[in-house]
């Protein structure tokens, strides 16, 4: 019978030690899940966050899997005693979380919300109709699971949505680009960009003051993806000069974001926790299972992290 270690946030746990087994069943995995562990030879998972008790990954010489439960991996794949199969996670009910974030924000702009929303003062105000979604631009850096769903929800609201990726990609409704100059097109071509990239070497700093200068003037900038994308600075200095008219910012460099960090008390930033995309234990815990089964019946993982890329 296999042991499955249960190595992420403590406080969690009251909902995992329910939702695993159940979806082990559902499998047709008969195994044993707990929280803690006195033998780490005799552990053949580990379903892991860095905010759990593990650090170092040598005792685990049985282990086939580490089962993350975050999609970003950024934070893992950069410890050296990891050297078992690291599958992160890839779930529906995070792809929802995201997509439903992702689109409430872009109708926030879109429809500009907020002018309603913050001058309830009695004085009746028309204003002009926005655009039709067809005459607006949504860019999304980032086709993988969350920026595709995101994208294609996007584009049944009938936005013109333009998707970039490291690699070439195809995604029905949905013009896609890859490499430097199609990222070029997109920032120079979108009213809204989205940033759903996984924090890597290669896209720390990305949205810098070079890449802001790209953007069409007024153009708002909506972060849910990884705080490091962005260079604070640069997003500040592109605010301040009206370059960027707005930005919502999920994701932050340094979490929780310190009180004193010039974004919570700029006019034109809306900051929010962490929130767009958390893991949800009913549906997280079924991937988990599907991996097990998978293991136990040597079959291939799922959504295991390339340690090159990083994701």
């Amino acid at each position: 019978m296999p042991l499955v270690y249960y190595a992420a946030n403590p406080e969690a746990w009251g909902d995992y030690r329910v939702e695993i087994p159940a979806a082990l069943g559902e499998f047709g995995v008969t195994a044993q899940v707990r929280d803690t562990c006195d033998d780490p030879s005799s552990v053949d998972y580990l379903v892991y966050t860095p905010a759990g008790p593990v650090a170092d990954f040598t005792p685990f010489t049985k282990a086939k899997a580490v089962l993350s439960l975050w999609a970003g991996v950024e934070r893992i794949v950069g410890n050296a005693t990891l050297t078992q199969p690291l599958c992160r996670m890839v779930d529906p009910g995070l792809s929802d979380g995201m997509t439903e974030w992702v689109v409430g924000q872009v109708l926030r702009y879109h429809l500009g919300l907020d002018r309603h929303i913050t001058t309830q003062d009695g004085v009746w105000r028309e204003h002009l109709a926005p655009p039709l979604a067809r005459h607006r631009t949504v860019g999304i850096l980032g086709l993988g699971v969350l920026g595709q769903a995101a994208a294609r929800a996007l584009a049944a609201l009938n936005f013109d949505v333009l998707g970039w990726s490291r690699t070439e990609k195809s995604v029905s409704q949905v013009k896609c680009f890859a490499g430097d100059i199609g990222l070029s097109e997109v920032l120079s071509t979108c009213d809204i960009l989205v940033l759903l990239l996984p924090e890597t070497p290669a896209t720390r700093g990305l949205m810098n003051d070079t890449r802001f200068a790209l953007l069409r003037p007024g153009a708002i900038v909506i972060n849910p993806g990884r705080g490091p994308l962005i260079e604070d600075d640069a997003l500040l200095r592109a605010l301040d000069s009206g370059q960027v008219s707005a930005a919502t910012l999920d994701v932050f460099a340094v979490e929780p974001l310190p009180p004193q960090h010039p974004f919570w008390a700029h006019p034109k930033i809306t900051v929010t926790p962490h929130v767009a995309s958390v893991t949800r234990p009913g549906s997280a815990a079924r991937v988990i299972a599907e991996n097990v089964a998978r293991g136990e019946a040597g079959q291939p993982l799922l959504h295991v992290v390339d340690r090159g890329l990083g994701y």
